[in-house]
Order: structure tokens, then sequence, then C-alpha cells
């Protein structure tokens, strides 16, 4: 009985210790109410929802009631010959979209934040960063909107475009948005446009921490704007890196289906449906009842991938770097 009493000893004191710095702070903690509520409805509220990916849901029966179908949907969507080309190509399409993220836009961001911290005027460097901010507060509608009217086949920018193109190697038909092979980047460019000058706060502010000895140390040792990116500013910012690249790769299946489905048409089909868009049709469009289970077992499979996507990328980091989210 001796240990438990100590334990239980322990326990009292440091819950005595938390509640009076809960009492201490309590106005900061009344900040997090907003969020938490966010988190309770939005976020932990649906996951039984997830129930449907587990039974032969019903509408009119509910999810309680309809008749449990264990592991059928997922056994379905990537073995059975009516679903599985179209599981597997969806998964394909999600899979290299994400790829072309974590290559081409994931570096963005870092590069505007480093360009944005040798801006030497303060005015010039609040607009530009205003500039790069504004297209992540318009909505997707009028992004895309945007996209669809400059790639359209009679717009001059098409033209310029196409131009361009022929001039560098490629034959392009003028017909952009109807042409498979060009959905991905043009995708992958309209989430650099529209999130980049966004996603670079977090690399500006700590490019804005590492300490300016480091900077005056290098200048006195002679070296140059390569050295001091080199040796200064890209380990000042390593742990930012890390964090958001673990977070990146654990999203990599997260592909949102808003913009896709604006900007994707049946032409490019082949290269522009991804899992949520998929999972979208099953469960609203497919025309069964049973079929929004099938839906929500996609969207349990994204999730469950990309779970483990972050537990890899996070042992990964760890053992490398010493650096991990946990």
């Amino acid at each position: 009985m001796q240990p438990l009493i100590k334990n239980q000893d322990a326990f009292i004191d440091s819950f005595r210790k938390n509640f009076a710095v809960v009492c201490r702070d309590w106005r900061l903690y009344c900040l997090l109410t907003p969020m938490l509520i966010w988190y309770i409805l939005f976020v932990y509220r649906p996951m039984g929802g997830l129930l449907v990916a587990f039974k032969d849901y019903m509408p009119d029966r509910g999810v309680h009631d309809s008749d449990f179908s264990g592991f059928h949907n997922f056994s379905q969507l990537m073995f059975d010959t009516a679903f599985r080309r179209e599981f597997w190509g969806a998964f394909r399409n999600t899979f290299m979209i994400s790829l072309y993220g974590l290559i081409f836009a994931f570096p963005v961001p870092i590069i505007l934040a480093i360009l944005f911290s040798e801006i030497i005027h303060d005015s010039y460097r609040k607009l530009t960063q205003t500039l790069t901010y504004l297209p992540y507060f318009l909505s997707e509608v009028t992004i895309t909107g945007l996209v669809l009217m400059l790639l359209k086949e009679s717009s001059i920018s098409t033209g310029i475009l196409a131009r361009a193109m022929f001039s560098i190697g490629f034959e392009p038909d003028g017909r952009i948005l109807e042409t498979a092979r060009y959905f991905r980047p043009m995708f992958c460019i309209t989430g650099i446009w529209k999130e980049a000058g966004y996603s670079s706060i977090v690399f500006f502010a700590a490019i804005m921490g590492v300490s300016p000895t480091l900077y005056e140390a290098l200048k006195v040792d002679g070296g140059n704007k390569i050295q001091e990116l080199r040796y200064v500013t890209i380990p000042g910012i390593s742990i930012t890196l890390t964090i958001m690249i673990i977070m990146r790769i654990g999203n990599m299946l997260s592909v949102g289906y808003e913009r896709v489905i604006l900007l994707y048409n049946s032409s490019t089909y082949v290269t522009g449906d991804v899992l949520s868009t998929l999972a979208y049709r099953y469960a609203l469009f497919a025309g069964n009842q049973s079929s929004a289970g099938m839906g929500s077992a996609i969207d349990m499979y994204n999730a469950v991938i990309g779970f483990f996507l972050v537990i890899g990328a996070n042992y990964v980091s760890r053992r490398v770097s010493s650096t991990s989210l946990w």
C-alpha cells in the first residue's frame, strides 16, 4: 500500500499545482474556448460517422440501425473489378498531385520568406507581403474562376503560354483545360498562387527569430549572402522546416476536393480524379443507398494512410536529425 499512497500524494500535489496555474491564467484559457468548441463540433463529433464505413448504410434506418458489414466496403474498393480500377486510379492521382506539391510548391514559401527578410525598407516589405497574402483570402471559386478565364482557348494568356511552352520544347494543342497531362501542373501552380504567400508567414517568423549576432559574426568573417543563407538562415529555421515537412507528408493523401471539382472536367478525369472527389461522388451521386459506406471507407482509408505517413516521417526525422513532433 505504501507505493500506492506515495503515487496518490504525488498526483494530488501535481493536480493542485496545475489547478493553481489554471486559476492564475484563467483569462488565457477562456480564449481557448472558441477553438475547443470548434474542434469538438467539427473535428471530434463527426468521427462518429466513421461507423458508416463498416456498415451497409441505409438512410431510412440510420447509422446505428444499419446492418454491420465489417470490411466489405474496403475489400470492394480495393479488389472488386467494378471499383478497383477507379479507386487505384484516384489513389495514384492523389499521390502524384501531392508529390508535385511537395517538390514544387513546398519550397516556394521558404524562398518568399527569405526574400522578404532581405528587404530593408519596412513599408515596401509590408506592401509586397500583403500582395502575396491576398490570394489566400479569396475563395476557391474566385481563384479557379480566374484560372479558367486565363486559360480558356480564346484568351491572350493562353496564346502567350502556348508560345512559351513551344519555345522550350513542348507542343501544346491550345486546349489546356481539356488536356489531361496539364491538369496536375495547373493544379499545383494554382495552389502556389493561392497559398504560397500566406504559408511564408511561418518561415518568415522563424527567420526573424534567428539571432542577428550570427549574421554579424559571419560578416566579420567575410561571408557573402550565399554563405549567410547556408550557414545561418537554413540551420536557424531547420526545426521549423522539419516540422512543416512532417505535417506536409502526413497530408499527402488529403487533396481537397473543392479545387479539383472546380478545375477538372470529363477530359481530365484520368489525371484529376482524386480520393476526395471519388468519395464525394460515391457518397452523393452513385445512385445506390449503400454507396455512402464506400465513400466513408475511402475517407477512412485516406486518414489511416496519413496517420502512418506522419508516424513514419516523424520516426525518420528523429533518427536522422534529432528533431521531431514528439
